[in-house]
Formats: structure tokens, sequence, C-alpha cells
């Protein structure tokens, strides 16, 4: 099998971009060799070169972790060991009551995957501030509930993790609910987003974050680049919230792109909804 490619993005983190979506696997791994695997990949083939890729670096997987419940950020080898698959508790409770529709999402679009591995999350404790052990110490947990609830940032050194927010190919992914899901969606999705948007760029400015690793699209690096990236996705979530209220259409480079401008779409109509 053809290893992966890994580039090292900050000390100890490694990304490799899936070739579905632009979607990114990070390893992080501490001088001993013990590694962390966030969102692992998407298609068998992935899965394999992301084994042969630790492999050939002589690292030993010592656990996992999902930024959030989505199909793409839940999937497993089982050459990466039995480890823990850390995730927050909320993101636990929304894997548990979606599983079926999500695992049918997940072998459309990825046929092949292992389905007995498939969102098999441990839940994280509340308290818990950073990854507890088997993890590689050191990596502080951020939780919120924009995009999906329970979704989660890791901050590794200068580096953070963040999932499926401040992405320079999507805009923000409200949480809108997917049909099917038996869950309902938030009353307040653009006020979720913007409390994460929050949290985020707060902890980016204590901690010093000079690479942001975003769940799809290229990593951003640099304090002025990322300062861009919070600001233009608080641009769009004003532009959305004018638009649903019967203002002008939305701008936004990223909406060129027709599966982002769908959501966009989604997002717009789940605002008007609310509104009644």
């Amino acid at each position: 099998m053809t290893a992966r490619s890994l580039a090292e993005v900050a000390p100890g983190v490694f990304v490799a971009e899936s070739e579905i979506w632009a979607s990114n696997t990070a390893v992080v791994v501490d001088r001993s060799g013990s590694a962390l695997i966030v969102d692992p990949g998407i298609t068998t083939a992935e899965l394999d070169g992301l084994v042969a890729a630790i492999r050939a670096r002589g690292w030993r997987v010592a656990a996992g972790a999902a930024t959030h419940p989505h199909w793409d950020h839940v999937l497993w080898h089982p050459d990466l060991g039995e480890v823990p698959r850390f995730a927050t508790a909320r993101a636990v409770a929304v894997m548990a009551g979606d599983r079926g529709r999500s695992w049918a999402e997940a072998a459309q679009a990825a046929p092949g995957l292992e389905e007995e591995l498939f969102g098999v999350l441990a839940a994280l404790p509340d308290e818990a501030d950073e990854l507890p052990p088997p993890a590689p110490s050191g990596i502080a947990v951020l939780r919120h509930d924009a995009h999906v609830p329970g979704h989660l940032a890791l901050a590794v050194g200068e580096a953070l993790l963040v999932g499926d927010m401040l992405s320079q190919r999507e805009v923000p992914l409200l949480d809108v609910g997917h049909a099917g899901e038996d869950r309902e969606p938030p009353s307040d999705p653009v006020g979720d987003y913007r409390a994460a948007l929050d949290l985020l760029e707060s902890s980016a400015a204590r901690r010093g974050t000079r690479v942001i690793v975003p769940g799809h699209g290229p990593v951003t690096r640099g304090s002025e680049a990322i300062a861009v990236l919070f600001a233009r996705d608080r641009a769009y979530l004003d532009a959305l919230e004018r638009e649903a209220a019967g203002g002008e259409p939305t701008t936004d480079a990223r909406l060129a792109d027709e599966w982002v401008a769908q959501q966009h779409a989604a997002h717009v109509a789940r605002l008007r909804a609310l509104a009644g």
C-alpha cells in the first residue's frame, strides 16, 4: 500500500489532505513517537495509506479524536489499533442518535469502510481541559456547538486543530440539521457560531497560535492570515442575516463552489423559517 503524504505544519503536528472535499487528517506526535490521530480520513485507500505512513515512521498510535460527529470525521482502520477515540460527550450522544443515517451516507460516499468501527467514540469528561491518557500530553480541549453540538477543537503548541471551522474553502457551515436526522436543530445557529468564533479567537490570541488546521481546505499560517479568517467568517454571518431578513444576496468568493452555495441556501431557508 502507498503511504499517505504527511506534511509537518507545526512542531509535532502533521497533516494529510483527503481526495474528497479537501478534508484534512492530523497526526500529533510527541517526542517518544506516541501519536494521536485526528479525523483519520475518508476512503479505504486513505485509511490504508495512513496506516502505512505511521508504520514507516515508527510511530505508535496511542489514541484517536473526532472533532465532531459527522460521518467523515468518525472513521477508523483496524490496524490503527483498539485505542480510545475521544470526542465530547455531546458529540458521542449525537453520533449514537444518528448512527444509522450517518453510516448510510458514509457507505454510499466511500464504499468498503469498516462499519463495526464507525463512530465508536469515547466521551471526554466534561471537566477535562486536556485530552487524557493515553493521548500525548498537553493537548488542550475547546468545546462549542457551532456546526454541530459538541464540536471539539484541539490546541497543540502553536497549532489549533479546528474541525469544520475557519476554512478558506467553505463559508461557516451552520447547524441546520440533516434530512432524516432525529434531532431538532438549534434555535440560534448564528449565535452558536459567533460564540464559537469568539472562543477560538480568544484561545488563539492567548496561546500565540500561528497555524490553523481546518477540517477542509488549506492550512492557514501566520497571525495576520488567521485574523483575516475570523473577520471573513464574521462578515459572512453578518451578510447572511441581512439576506435572510430580505436584504441583498450574500457575496463571498467561497459561494462560487456549487456545494457551498447549496449550504448557504439552506442557511437562508433555516433563518427565515426561524423568523416565522
